[in-house]
């Protein structure tokens, strides 16, 4: 596969799966714009290691759940990269807690992150595509979309919405050469996970039939696969990089 020539956007580009995300893609040849929001040298550690590897990257900062700040961003990428050919639309955040006792903030600051913050992209980022009449958008959603997790009503809800955002936009985006598909990593080995209490680890563990983590790369050449030319013919999917944990 080959993405030289290509401008990649990435959101929650700087650390774990974004991180890995952009990597692969600068190895393929892709131009990638790393997306942050609070950690600069995360980014630029991001930025480094892409040029480590012979990319040519471009860092961006801006929170996806504020639309004019999406706007702005995008704008400032099309007029500097002169196009957008790839959008992931990987940032998000969690806010656990049990249905029962889950803050209104607590729901709210998700779905803004992780459903809205992917609509805002979605809009700004298919205009340039739509003129172009040619672009890949790949979603980052989850196995918990599909499965639902006790303690993640938000999340879940969230990462479900996101597959139906998928579905819907790529009916709309088909006809200017756009496919728009999303990725459903399980469980994988980031900064979020390593946090995790043994016990809980293990109990994981056990439900998957690999019986091992993910890793970030894992979920970085699904994405690569969606946003090459190999994936031409294929839109509106989810594609679940799982382990085995949900067969869908």
């Amino acid at each position: 596969m080959s993405l030289s020539g290509k401008v990649a956007v990435v959101t929650g580009g700087s650390r774990g799966i974004g991180r890995a995300i952009c990597l692969h893609l600068a190895r393929l040849g892709a131009k990638v714009v790393i997306n942050y929001v609070s950690r600069s040298e995360a980014a630029e550690e991001t930025k480094k290691q892409v040029e480590a590897v012979g990319g040519e990257c471009l860092i961006v900062k801006f929170d996806v759940a504020k639309t004019s700040e999406v706007q702005a961003a995008f704008k400032q990428i099309v007029d500097e990269c002169s196009r957008i050919d790839i959008l992931v639309c990987n940032a998000g955040i969690t806010r656990d807690g049990l249905l029962a006792t889950m803050k209104e903030e607590a729901w709210d600051e998700v779905m803004a992150v992780n459903l809205k913050g992917a609509f805002n992209c979605i809009k700004a980022g298919c205009r340039p595509m739509m003129k172009q009449r040619r672009g890949r958008i790949i979603i980052i959603t989850s196995v918990v979309g599909f499965a639902g997790n006790a303690g993640q009503a938000n999340y879940s809800a969230a990462k479900a919405g996101l597959v139906g955002l998928t579905r819907s936009s790529a009916r709309e985006l088909a006809s200017r050469g756009i496919t728009v598909n999303c990725v459903a990593p399980g469980y994988i080995d980031t900064d979020m996970t390593s946090e995790l209490p043994e016990a809980v680890k293990e109990k994981i563990l056990s439900e998957i039939p690999l019986g091992i983590l993910g890793e970030p790369g894992d979920i970085a050449g699904a994405v690569a696969y969606l946003a090459s030319e190999e994936a031409r013919y294929v839109t509106g999917q989810a594609i679940h990089v799982n382990g085995g944990m949900f067969m869908g």
